[in-house]
């Protein structure tokens, strides 16, 4: 469909998404913004700045998007989850600020030749937050209850690489025969059913993470509240209000405390982008989460100096629910549904922060993988939609007898602007009727991971390491977050022998075949490669953009600043005398 085709149909929706900005600097008078200007920050050979330069409390304020469902590292789900988790513990190896992979609890590593055998050897100095030694047998114990099918941890097929892990998960082999030992106190070693190159970057995903075994047996579920929770990380947790703050103070117990410069940070959920945004302004906060897509021009203009917006390892798509009709067996319909997506028009009207349109799962540049296009990536949108329709009769719909879908996602302005606009493309170009349903982040996992009630909903999926099998092994009919309920025989041994294939260019090989496999089943429609998108104060130091987004507070610092003032954002009337192309959005 011709751009100027969606128009007529997007015009109202975009007077709509710029009028429902509730909370954005379109809404009544804000306080003046102050744009801190700081001094030059010259820093010594240990990375640390003039005494005299930092700022009196160190105190750092973080939007962190949804609030967590759990401080259980082999619990948790979602990016939000995870900064807090990498502030709080610390795996055996972590992300320098520019996101290298640097040593961790353990100081260094042997690998044996074959690439077989991984052993760690952990720093003598490492505590948990109530002075106990952290020891090999706590990642032993830890990563046990991983792949015990009893924890249910979402991520457990991460460790699917260490011997035996794969016959734990399916409760074949008690948790006990994982192939993981103490040597000694300070000596864990892992061998592996394959070499894995990817396995030191896998270890900072917070899966990995040890957990204090004392607590946990002593509190149960409780053992992550405030006054429970015992850490190894560069910070303990103080306080949990739900829905408003967490609060987590520097760790006197950490093993490297005196690098850290940062007392206490102060994580505060937002699901509306405008409330964050607004917060920033006033001074509130220190970095945002995101921000909202209607304010990018305003910003380049006026927070340049703040403003951070740099290519993410990840990808947004649509997942369908292949356990349920209508999407049960018609791979037809899937693919209508696809192909009427105009990607374009999602990335440079409603986005608009440099997203790069996708048909494919894996994010380009890996430097040894090329994600496999579809055929009708060449296509023109026009013969896509054409396609289209062709497909959707196939599927048995027309005018008269349309496609009625829910269509799901988690409560986000920018999440329903582009759930809008998907909407509006459907029924101008298939006649789909479309019912958008917003969930709290915590029971749209719910519904996701469940399946009863879900149609088509938003998912993505941020690289928990460098390496494409991160996005691939998520549709293995067992994996914890397959939540499309894709159950595909030949799909399932393609990642199987993935897994275990030693020679580079055939595992690439393999790879390529098996999401050639997923696009062809339709599972998911594709939309963008992520890009992070946030303000961060100038006053903060030590932040550094990256590819897989990780920034541990204990990198960081905040000096001393000089303010002026910048011009009020535009408000509501400002942006909404738009030209005829910016109604698109």
């Amino acid at each position: 469909m011709a751009v100027a085709g969606l128009r007529a149909l997007l015009a109202l929706s975009a007077v709509a998404l710029l009028a429902a900005c509730g909370g954005s600097p379109a809404d009544g008078e804000p306080a003046p913004s102050r744009l801190p200007q700081v001094v030059e920050v010259v820093l010594d050979e240990q990375g640390r700045p003039e005494p005299s330069l930092l700022a009196e409390r160190q105190v750092l304020l973080r939007g962190n998007g949804e609030e967590p469902q759990t401080l259980d590292p082999h619990l948790a789900e979602g990016v939000p989850a995870a900064n807090i988790l990498r502030d709080l513990f610390e795996g055996l190896t972590t992300t320098a600020p520019d996101g290298r992979i640097i040593p961790g609890a353990a100081i260094h590593w042997d690998i044996s030749r074959d690439g077989l055998t991984y052993t760690f050897y952990l720093d003598p100095a490492g505590r948990w937050s109530n002075g106990d030694p952290v020891t090999a047998a706590d990642f032993v114990w830890s990563w046990q209850r991983v792949v015990d099918p009893s924890t249910g941890a979402a991520y457990a097929r991460m460790l699917a690489p260490v011997v035996n892990a794969e016959a734990i998960l399916s409760a074949e082999r008690p948790p006990e025969d994982l192939g993981v030992t103490a040597l000694n106190d300070t000596t864990f070693q892992v061998q592996l059913s394959s070499p894995t190159p990817y396995f030191l970057g896998l270890l900072t995903h917070p899966t990995t993470f040890p957990v204090h075994q004392a607590s946990l047996e002593t509190y149960g579920s409780a053992h992550v509240r405030p006054g429970n929770l015992v850490s190894n990380g560069a910070f303990v947790l103080d306080d949990w209000q739900v829905r408003s703050r967490i609060d987590v103070v520097r760790n006197p117990h950490f093993r490297l405390v005196d690098e850290v410069l940062i007392e206490q940070v102060t994580f505060f959920p937002f699901e509306d982008e405008n409330t964050e945004f607004n917060r920033f302004r006033a001074g509130d906060l220190h970095w945002t989460y995101q921000v909202p897509s209607n304010q990018f021009r305003w910003l380049e203009q006026n927070m340049a100096e703040a403003l951070h917006v740099s290519p993410w390892f990840g990808t947004y798509f649509f997942s369908f629910n292949l356990t349920r009709e209508p999407f049960r067996d018609s791979v037809e319909l899937r693919q209508a549904l696809n192909l009427a997506i105009d990607r374009e028009i999602l990335t440079q009207r409603v986005t608009r922060f440099g997203e790069i349109p996708t048909f494919t799962l894996v994010p380009p540049g890996l430097p040894d993988y090329q994600p496999p296009e579809p055929e009708h990536a060449e296509w023109t949108q026009a013969e896509r939609e054409a396609r289209a329709r062709e497909l959707y009769a196939r599927a048995g719909f027309s005018d008269s007898n349309p496609l009625v879908v829910e269509l799901r996602y988690n409560t986000s302005e920018n999440h329903r602007k582009i759930a809008v606009a998907v909407a509006a493309m459907w029924k101008q170009t298939l006649g789909v009727q479309t019912r958008l349903v917003n969930e709290e982040f915590r029971v749209f996992l719910q519904n996701r991971a469940q399946r009863r009630v879900t149609q088509v909903f938003r998912s993505g999926w941020i690289g928990d390491y460098q390496d494409a099998f991160t996005f691939l092994e998520l549709f293995h009919s067992e994996h914890g977050r397959n939540d499309a309920g894709y159950n595909n025989p030949r799909f399932d041994r393609l990642l199987d022998q993935i897994a275990s294939e030693r020679i580079p260019s055939r595992r690439r090989n393999l790879m390529v075949e098996a999401e050639r496999m997923l696009l062809a089943d339709q599972v998911i429609l594709p939309v963008f490669t992520y890009v992070t998108k946030r303000l961060v104060d100038p006053r903060l130091q030590g932040w550094q953009e990256n590819v897989m987004d990780q920034h541990l507070s204990r990198h960081m610092f905040l000096v001393r600043e000089r303010t002026v003032d910048v011009a009020p954002a535009e408000t509501a009337d400002d942006q909404e005398n738009p030209t005829e192309d910016e109604t698109e959005s």
